[in-house]
């Protein structure tokens, strides 16, 4: 039996409280039951405890399966520490089970020795059918016949904690005068608080975080904060918890943080980029999952000089975008897997014209629809040679849920100064997935702006002055950046290939091969603009050099931090 995290006590332990290292914590329920909420907010308040944390939200792709069954569960784990982690935890080492399709979905998951909360309330003949706990008859009409793990010996293997969660809300709520039905819905904050209580999280922001979420309803207010408190009140009275066990905060670098999901991050990265490059920013959207945060957390910064357009479709969104960077916007369009196909024509276009754009992929697992709400890292071929022709570009990855802020930024840096499209890859686990962000200093982000041309170029044989739109700048390779309704700058563009200086319509094959070359040569530039990657680990003397890309490195950090801890030498 491998020790669980709540065997991990410290020299601090006392009496009443047992001091952790760390402890990862599941919640998992109906699609209704408000798990992500229930999730997300015990990440909040964590930060502000001051812990490092990692999180991994799962629900179903069907917008609402059927309740009660295992296809219908959507879970919450959330990895809190007292040192810097980069994970979700392999292991829960407590799951909280909101009705037996919960139960059997993640059971698995928890470790052996684990702790298993569960709402009894839930364990009715009827959801335990529903979830698959039961046996059939064999009488003529075949009946099943639930059975019920919490009294058949199949949990002696885990510390089970039973507690009536929606029959105690109900009560904690009737003297509001709320309806049971309407009593029953508060039941997660009741498994909030309980949770809270066990790993001495402070109550006041939670209340007044509900308050203020739910401030258009008073009732809806006061019932989940009777619930919330009821929890924390039932942690205090029962002795079936036990310990309460506390994770102290995380020495992390010295100023400000916040939680914050890789979507989040991405989107206020474009919005800074739009800031340091001073230029406004039009998103073309199409909504698909896991992207549509971006669009919806954009829409929000107006005042940033940000526009957004939820488009018909994908191949409209990313016409939109180009259109935009065309008149001199940062042109932004998002997707998954199936829209950057859908998308391959508009940035082929967007490679000849050679104007800066940005294409978000947020990967999804694949192929087709795939699987949506699931992640895999899955469109870098696609991302690296999805065009037709000849047609580079830079393909920029995060490789967490904070790098996406930098990455934004980089992505577009890139973008503007080569003129060029760029494609930033993420995931659904970094989308969905949160830490700790420490803000930056705006003094310290990157100038990326660069200037629009506004003059003629170039001299032709009568002396006379004129303007060449594939005119370069011998360093980057980036052509002028003329935006519509410059005097004099009318220039031609379109996806027929064009004679490189002029700008004219060219099908000869020398002026083909120098334009394959000029690409690839652009490309290279970035290359050389970029510092060499940093290795970690035992440089001078690794026995194993890992490589990698993208959200693997989380993975790859804790796999390789564990075997450097038992004496192996390992670079990455």
């Amino acid at each position: 039996m491998t020790d669980t995290a709540h065997d991990r006590a410290t020299d601090s332990t006392t009496s009443e409280t047992v001091v952790l290292d760390r402890v990862v914590v599941r919640f998992a329920g109906d699609s209704g039951d408000g798990m992500q909420l229930t999730g997300d907010r015990f990440t909040s308040v964590s930060a502000a405890y001051g812990n490092d944390l990692s999180t991994l939200p799962e629900y179903p792709a069907e917008i609402r399966a059927p309740a009660g069954t295992v296809h219908g569960v959507s879970s919450f784990q959330v990895h809190i520490s007292d040192h810097e982690i980069t994970t979700p935890g392999d292991e829960p080492n407590v799951l909280v089970a909101m009705n037996p399709a919960a139960l059997r979905a993640d059971l698995n998951r928890l470790e052996i020795g684990g702790t298993l909360i569960v709402n009894e309330d839930a364990f009715d003949a009827r959801n335990l059918i529903k979830a698959g706990y039961h046996e059939s008859t064999h009488g003529h009409d075949h009946e099943a016949v639930a059975t019920n793990p919490l009294d058949n010996g199949s949990l002696d293997g885990y510390r089970v904690i039973k507690v009536p969660m929606t029959s105690l809300t109900k009560e904690a709520t009737a003297p509001l005068g709320v309806k049971p039905r309407d009593a029953e819905r508060s039941k997660n904050f009741f498994a909030l608080g309980l949770v809270s209580w066990m790993y001495t999280r402070p109550t006041e922001p939670t209340l007044e975080w509900i308050g203020d979420k739910f401030k258009s309803n008073d009732l809806v207010a006061a019932s989940n904060r009777a619930a919330f408190t009821a929890g924390y009140n039932f942690g205090e009275t029962t002795e079936a918890v036990g310990h309460r066990f506390e994770v102290r905060p995380a020495h992390l670098p010295a100023g400000e943080y916040t939680s914050i999901t890789g979507n989040t991050a991405l989107a206020w990265g474009i919005v800074a980029a739009g800031q340091l490059a001073k230029l406004p920013v039009t998103l073309g959207s199409y909504p698909i999952t896991p992207a549509s945060d971006i669009l919806h957390e954009l829409s929000k910064h107006k005042h940033f000089g940000v526009r957004t357009v939820q488009a018909e479709d994908e191949i409209a969104a990313a016409g939109m975008a180009l259109g935009a960077a065309f008149a001199g916007h940062l042109g932004v369009t998002t997707t998954s897997g199936p829209g950057l196909m859908l998308k391959a024509e508009t940035v082929s276009l967007a490679v000849s014209l050679e104007l800066p754009m940005l294409i978000v992929d947020i990967q999804r697992g694949g192929p087709s629809t795939g699987l949506p709400t699931k992640t895999e890292a899955a469109d870098l071929n696609l991302a690296l040679f999805g065009r037709s022709g000849e047609a580079p570009l830079p393909v920029v990855a995060a490789s967490s849920p904070v790098h996406c802020f930098e990455a934004a930024i980089e992505a577009i840096r890139i973008a503007v100064k080569y003129r060029t499209p760029v494609i930033l890859l993420s995931d659904g686990f970094l989308a969905n997935g949160s830490e700790p962000w420490r803000l930056p200093d705006l003094d310290s982000l990157p100038d990326i702006s660069v200037p629009f041309t506004t003059e003629m170029n170039h001299l032709n044989a009568d002396g006379d002055t004129e303007f060449w739109p594939y005119l370069r700048d011998p360093e980057t390779f980036a052509r002028p950046w003329a935006i519509p309704g410059t005097p004099g700058l009318m220039h031609r563009i379109g996806g027929i290939e064009k004679e490189d200086g002029t700008g004219n319509i060219s099908y000869t094959p020398e002026n083909h091969q120098r334009m394959v070359d000029i690409r690839a040569a652009k490309v290279a530039a970035v290359a050389k603009d970029i510092p060499p990657l940093k290795i970690v680990g035992d440089e001078d003397d690794a026995e194993l050099f890992i490589v990698g890309w993208g959200s693997t490195w989380a993975s790859i950090d804790a796999a390789v931090q564990r075997r450097r801890r038992a004496g192996r030498k390992i670079a990455w």
